[in-house]
């Protein structure tokens, strides 16, 4: 069954986009913890990051790290980018989660909101235009 994250990178379901290349996409989380929280996800359907071989999962961390999160970093002004490993919420897909961090415990899924179209372009904006 084509998972959520699929049909997203189909374009089936309207994301706003920060990052593509042939095996990984980037976009907004609709429900950000903090807004410029950007989920990481390889193109192939993987369910359990045990099951990733050692080079996609490198390239995964190393696009996250090294083009993504300075960029939100860029973007945000926050003190550090939080990395968090996921693949329960979304039924066979494994994702990473990137959130801007400002102060200790902003890193709470307790304060996932819904943030306006106007945020999410704007913030969506400024993270694409920080990309190195």
């Amino acid at each position: 069954m084509t998972s959520i994250f699929s049909k997203i990178i189909a374009g089936d379901i309207p994301s706003y986009k920060i990052y593509e290349d042939e095996k990984i996409y980037a976009f907004l989380d609709i429900h950000p913890i903090q807004l410029g929280h950007v989920l990481v996800v390889p193109k192939e359907e993987i369910g359990d990051i045990l099951d990733m071989s050692d080079d996609s999962l490198s390239e995964l961390m190393l696009i996250a790290k090294n083009i993504i999160a300075p960029a939100i970093k860029k973007a945000t002004n926050c003190e550090r980018v939080g990395f968090s490993v996921e693949g329960l919420g979304v039924k066979d897909h494994m994702h990473l989660h990137l959130i801007p961090l400002f102060q200790l415990g902003d890193l709470n899924p307790e304060k996932a909101h819904t943030e306006t179209s106007e945020n999410m372009k704007m913030i969506q904006d400024k993270i694409v235009s920080s990309l190195t």
